[in-house]
């Protein structure tokens, strides 16, 4: 079966369905699958909801595809999808950035074989993913710091040896996409790092989970490889070009990222806003004072301002292709933004009810400080856009 046969089995989400359309039948999922109860539990035992990524793809929305006017709208689809997400079940919007991220490399890289074994079952729901990019020596500086390597054996499979650090669903994936250093650092240190797909259950694989304050539904895990076996026809893309295929995938993570990071910002604020209204003080809702006022005003502000920017760098990424990647990092950054602010903003307007455990304020404030340094630092970001969009000097 070609896999141009599995888009049209697995397609029920996509085909000519616009965004506004794919988000209707989303948000009617949701509907059905997500309640307070069933978040609070999940986040508290930290597991992850299989049954709800099930659902949600084989409803079509991990394999997403959409048109507008005939044209292809992947970004505006995808950011839609996390959006929702992020407002309702943060933690999957964040599971589904890494499958996004995938399902892109398998498309652009990946041989017949490899986009039919592995795309299928993503698609259908019967398997996820998990790329193991970070190393507990470097995160923003990866491949200069990277120390996991693969070695070719005379058989042409590699041994991979070395330790990933802040993996995302490692425990559980089926399979993984991970990078190691072929070759030794010459002219780039981007150069010479491979990528390849990995079995969860390759003899050598350990996992170990990682206690972390936000995204608690899906597990972050540290991984060491102890003389992992790959075959040769698991090498995902060209050999010692790794890193570089994967560099042609941020500008769509950096959209995805802050798609989840603009819904964690809307939820909270709807969350605020409804609180305010019915909660009485001095004989009136709270609502009524102009200093809390003010600042959900200015935190609606930067909701509606990230999603403007957001919307115009997911079109310009889907009507252009090479596009200037520096508005999906302005978008990143404004939601990131957005996030924390109205994540802060709602803790201080119900006082002591924000803390309470079985409200979701509380969990959207912790989990919106994740996109303060993933998948880049704020700081890495501006540094970014004031090299490429300002003209100025790099400052790193």
């Amino acid at each position: 079966m070609s896999i141009t046969t599995h888009h049209q089995a697995y397609t029920t989400a996509g085909g000519s369905a616009s965004p506004e359309e794919l988000r209707r039948r989303l948000v009617q999922l949701l509907d059905e699958h997500v309640t307070e109860e069933r978040l609070t539990a999940h986040d508290e035992g930290e597991t992850y909801d299989v049954e709800l990524f099930r659902a949600l793809a084989k409803a079509g929305f991990v394999q997403l595809e959409s048109t507008i006017g005939g044209a292809k709208a992947r970004h505006r689809s995808q950011t839609m999808v996390l959006e929702e997400l992020g407002a309702r079940a943060t933690s999957m919007g964040v599971s589904f950035v890494v499958q996004y991220m995938g399902v892109e490399l398998l498309h652009s890289f990946g041989s017949p074989d490899q986009q039919e074994r592995f795309l299928a079952p993503l698609f259908a729901g019967d398997a996820k993913m998990s790329f193991a990019l970070s190393e507990p020596a470097g995160g923003t500086d990866v491949a200069r710091a990277m120390t996991t390597r693969a070695v070719e054996r005379p058989d042409g499979s590699f041994l991979i040896n070395g330790a990933k650090k802040w993996i995302g669903g490692a425990s559980d994936a089926d399979y993984l996409i991970v990078l190691a250093r072929t070759s030794d650092i010459s002219r780039s240190s981007i150069d010479g790092i491979t990528m390849f797909i990995v079995p969860r259950d390759t003899p050598g694989i350990e996992t170990t989970p990682i206690d972390t304050m936000g995204i608690r539904a899906l597990e972050q895990c540290d991984i060491t490889f102890t003389d992992v076996r790959v075959p040769a026809d698991l090498v995902l893309g060209d050999v010692d070009k790794g890193f570089r295929h994967v560099l042609g995938t941020l500008n769509g993570e950096r959209l995805n990222g802050a798609a989840v990071a603009l819904g964690i910002a809307r939820g909270a604020l709807d969350y605020a806003v409804g609180y305010v209204k019915e909660r009485n003080a001095f004989g009136r809702p709270i609502g009524a004072f102009q200093a809390l006022q003010h600042k959900l005003v200015d935190c609606s502000v930067k909701v509606e301002s990230a999603r403007l920017l957001l919307e115009k760098a997911a079109t310009t990424s889907d009507d252009h292709a090479g596009a200037d990647e520096t508005l999906s990092a302005m978008a990143k950054l404004a939601a990131a933004d957005a996030a924390t602010t109205a994540t802060d903003v709602g803790m201080r307007a119900m006082g002591g009810w924000g803390f309470l455990r079985q409200l979701p304020m509380q969990r959207y404030f912790r989990d919106a400080r994740l996109y303060t340094f993933a998948p880049l630092t704020d700081d890495m970001i501006r540094n970014y856009i004031g090299e490429q969009h300002l003209g100025l000097p790099r400052s790193y």
